[in-house]
């Protein structure tokens, strides 16, 4: 049995929204899974006004709660932009990520209300190359672990991460889960390296043909370019990092303050 938004007429809603009650998928779930295939379909567009929670709980005949949880994790994913005391809008679907907060990347999409997951594509030992040996204080030909993952939010992929770790620091670094444990906290619960601070440098660049088939896009679309090198408490660098991020699902935002 279905209870269904009818067409627009006063006081319900101009979209197709429905709930199905015998499903063992949450209210606030459809809601998500619907309000995003109407912003896939261009049904919703970037800055239009949407419903207020209030609005669609009455259209749908459910409560406000489930509708509420829906608009918490629409606006984590960045589809919902809603600011205090006005209207929802339709968000661009990009993912804020701020570059002054130390978070990896598993911490950050669950702060947002995600799932986030990863498949390992390759992890060897191989020499340091001449920009990895600088990052990471080593000599040239020193050997490093080559960590290559895929990065999923909500079982979309949408960023490739290419992670260069010493050898000497990380020890039978073979032997950990790399696919389903935080790589940050494999730093800190096994190996007991603290961390401090990162290094990064953003830029821009597109998707090659190879790319573009591991992050399901098309060859020449946008990426973000995240070049990172992590240092542990004792001012020791541990990771030196290159990320490609899907540019449709990410947008990089740091804060800047004028000093006085």
């Amino acid at each position: 049995m279905r209870k269904r938004a009818a067409e627009k007429t006063a006081g319900t809603l101009p979209l197709d929204l429905r709930i199905e009650t015998d499903s063992y998928v949450p209210y606030y779930q459809q809601i998500v899974d619907q309000v995003r295939a109407h912003i896939k379909s261009e049904a919703l567009r970037e800055g239009e006004v949407f419903h207020s929670e209030g609005e669609i709980a009455a259209a749908l005949g459910i409560s406000k709660m489930p509708v509420r949880q829906a608009f918490l994790k629409l606006r984590a994913e960045g589809l919902l932009v809603i600011a205090k005391g006005k209207r929802p809008v339709i968000g661009s679907s990009q993912v804020p990520w701020n570059f002054q907060q130390l978070r990896g990347f598993s911490e950050e999409m669950r702060r947002r209300g995600l799932v986030p997951s990863a498949k390992v594509l390759s992890l060897k030992r191989t020499a340091a190359d001449a920009e990895t040996a600088q990052a990471l204080r080593l000599s040239a030909g020193d050997a490093v672990f080559a960590l290559r993952r895929l990065r999923y939010v909500n079982n979309e992929p949408v960023a490739l991460v290419t992670s260069f770790l010493p050898v000497a620091l990380f020890p039978d670094l073979e032997k950990q889960d790399l696919g389903k444990s935080s790589l940050y906290a494999i730093f800190e619960k096994i190996y007991r390296r603290k961390l401090n601070w990162a290094e990064e440098e953003i830029g821009a660049t597109t998707a090659t043909e190879e790319i573009a088939r591991v992050l399901d896009t098309s060859p020449g679309k946008p990426l973000l370019f995240v070049r990172e090198t992590t240092y542990d408490m004792q001012r020791k660098a541990i990771e030196h990092s290159h990320s490609l991020l899907r540019a449709d699902r990410y947008k990089a935002t740091v804060v800047s303050i004028r000093k006085r």
